[in-house]
């Protein structure tokens, strides 16, 4: 019952309803990432690597530098990554099969080739809010 009416508000209005979903899932998203993720440990790379970036400039004529800088940059970024995929692994089938349901509800409304874009472009925008209110790397 809950769902048939949820189902019929977002086909009545489809673009306000992708925009609330995608926030919705943004706002998850972030607090998963938030919650498995070392936030500290985070600021430190991000941190390092803005000093190589400065180093960089500093002595872009030795290469000496330039290669030593990049090589730590590169470390740092793999473990950034390693960082973030871990969030992912516990969002990655639950977002599959919402976009898989989303997907079919929009398809019988006027955004049934765009639907995608509206939610791409409120997502970007949720998250850069929501990263800085909640203050996750």
């Amino acid at each position: 019952m809950v769902l048939e009416f949820l189902t019929n508000l977002m086909i009545a209005y489809p673009k306000i309803s992708i925009i609330v979903f995608s926030f919705l899932v943004t706002l998850v998203m972030t607090l998963i990432t938030k919650k498995f993720t070392n936030q500290n440990r985070m600021k430190e790379l991000k941190q390092i690597q803005k000093a190589c970036q400065i180093k960089i400039k500093e002595n872009k004529n030795d290469p000496k530098v330039m290669m030593e800088m990049q090589k730590q940059m590169m470390e740092c970024s793999m473990e950034l990554m390693k960082h973030s995929f871990k969030p992912l692994l516990f969002t990655l089938i639950p977002l599959l099969i919402f976009f898989w349901w989303i997907r079919g509800i929009f398809a019988t409304t006027e955004l049934a080739k765009n639907w995608i874009w509206y939610y791409i472009g409120s997502g970007i925008i949720s998250s850069i809010i929501l990263r800085k209110v909640l203050n996750v790397i």
